[in-house]
């Protein structure tokens, strides 16, 4: 039995939260597995934010886009991963195009694809042509338009190429502005051997548990990986990556961190609120009277506890960084008060703006 507090020491050094920090961005998301490249800007797109609260006001973006465009990171589907770790993806995508093993879902895609087949091949002779090109610059000749209850309704063209990428026909080599670039994916992802589908499904499960430490046991996702094990004074059972399982008993030294609401340490509200008791909803979709704690309210990381929320906002139209508020869920002592303001200076380096407190 694990107790709560060793469980949660168990997920902030999967994440790369303790000290010493990571040494070099690339390393970070080898370790973190993915970063989600979400568009939302309050303060800044989640992969930025992320990378800071590992690496901290060292880290610049420009080294972000020079490992994309250098292709040693590969931006699929909104996500940015290793390119060692793409031929993984490759095996699903090649599964999805062929129509093997899918679940119905997947189907009915792959047969909307099928019937308007005449613009799947428009668009990938026009990018083979002339590619990358971005959404807007590419044809609509979908004889059957995509149907949809939501924003992509009629959508062709976005839904097309969203469906290509998931079957590996298409890929992502960049950004014009905040519009994704799109162009063949044999030009994009590395040329390695694509492993059979249930080795690169294994092998990103063990990679998806090294990443997050410890997660709630699933023997339907996660088979024999990892040590099944229980929590001290949280129901049901867990299951935690081996060499993170080792490393329980050695000395443990936190540091404070501000984190995006996208983080994966996080991500997960009922594993937080189960392991930190910590409740959190990102209240961006809420109007405005009914945010309890913010727009884009950061959770505070103190050691391995999670203790309140910042709300902050980068204007950068008035050059600062606008802390509305500090909202706690425990008493904070004056050293974490000291380290939190510490933090919130730092972040605003590194957005390059100054602080303004409301």
């Amino acid at each position: 039995m694990l107790s709560q507090s060793q469980a949660r020491r168990i997920a902030v050094r999967a994440q790369l939260l303790d000290l010493p920090r990571p040494a070099g961005m690339i390393e970070t998301v080898q370790r973190l597995g993915m970063l989600q490249n979400d568009p939302t800007t309050a303060v800044a797109r989640n992969a930025g934010l992320v990378l800071w609260s590992r690496l901290g006001s060292a880290f610049v973006l420009d080294e972000l886009q020079a490992a994309l465009d250098g292709r040693a990171l590969i931006e699929i589907g909104m996500v940015i991963w290793p390119a060692e770790d793409v031929a993984l993806l490759r095996a699903e995508m090649d599964a999805r195009r062929a129509g093997v093993g899918i679940p119905d879902w997947q189907r009915h895609m792959n047969a909307w694809v099928d019937a308007t087949d005449a613009c799947r091949r428009d668009i990938l002779q026009r990018l083979a042509d002339q590619g990358p090109l971005v959404a807007g610059e590419l044809p609509d000749t979908c004889v059957v338009p995509w149907r949809s209850t939501g924003w992509t309704n009629d959508r062709n063209v976005n839904k097309m190429l969203d469906l290509l990428a998931a079957r590996g026909e298409v890929a992502t080599p960049g950004r014009r502005g905040n519009e994704r670039l799109w162009d063949l994916a044999e030009r994009i992802y590395p040329d390695e051997p694509i492993p059979p589908l249930a080795e690169a499904q294994r092998r990103r499960t063990q990679l998806g548990l090294r990443a997050l430490g410890i997660v709630r046991n699933k023997p339907s996702e996660y088979g024999d990986l990892g040590t099944v094990v229980t929590v001290d004074g949280v129901p049901g059972r867990w299951r935690v990556d081996d060499g993170l399982l080792a490393t329980v008993d050695t000395p443990f030294e936190g540091r404070t961190v501000l984190l995006s609401p996208l983080d994966q340490l996080v991500f997960d509200r009922k594993r937080i609120a189960d392991l930190f008791d910590y409740e959190y909803l990102l209240e961006m979709y809420k109007p405005k009277a009914k945010r309890r704690w913010g727009y884009w309210a950061m959770p505070i990381l103190c050691g391995d506890e999670l203790v309140g929320k910042l709300d902050a906002t980068a204007d950068r139209s008035a050059g600062t960084l606008r802390v509305d508020a500090i909202h706690p869920d425990t008493e904070l002592t004056p050293a974490m008060e000291a380290a939190i303001d510490a933090e919130i200076a730092d972040l605003a380096c590194w957005l390059e703006l100054d602080v303004q407190r409301v």
